[in-house]
């Protein structure tokens, strides 16, 4: 079998208050995710500076397993309890499967903000209220 080797995992960690940015690249698996949260959580429990954001960007993203999503929802549980929102920056393909398959995706990010998606936006379209039927 002549496969590829895998990429090597390396976080990339810059923290300028209120801000944490982490660059994953790699594969997150069950090998690396824990080098994830660690590196998260060793910030976040800094009560010198208070978060507001924290963004993983992951665009040099290879893979991701189960392990690796467990990783987020995990490093998800620990910003938020902090007070700080958690955004999923450059995601690939590989990504963006595996949070769609497991419909993960809005518990970890909250409301999506693109161009076409404010709150104002997508509640036009909406359908609310108490209605009856006829």
């Amino acid at each position: 079998m002549t496969g590829h080797p895998p990429a090597e995992f390396a976080l990339h960690v810059v923290h300028e208050p209120p801000s944490l940015y982490v660059r994953v690249s790699g594969e997150l698996d069950y090998d690396t995710g824990d080098d994830l949260v660690a590196a998260v959580t060793g910030i976040l429990s800094d009560d010198a500076e208070p978060l507001d954001e924290v963004r993983l960007d992951f665009g040099t993203l290879t893979h991701i397993d189960a392990s690796g999503l467990a990783a987020l929802l995990l490093v998800h549980r620990r910003a938020g309890a902090r007070g700080a929102a958690l955004y999923l920056d450059n995601r690939p393909d590989v990504l963006e499967r595996m949070l769609h398959v497991t419909n993960v995706l809005d518990h970890l990010t909250g409301p999506a903000e693109t161009a076409f998606g404010s709150d104002e936006d997508r509640e036009d379209g909406e359908v609310t209220g108490t209605g009856s039927s006829v």
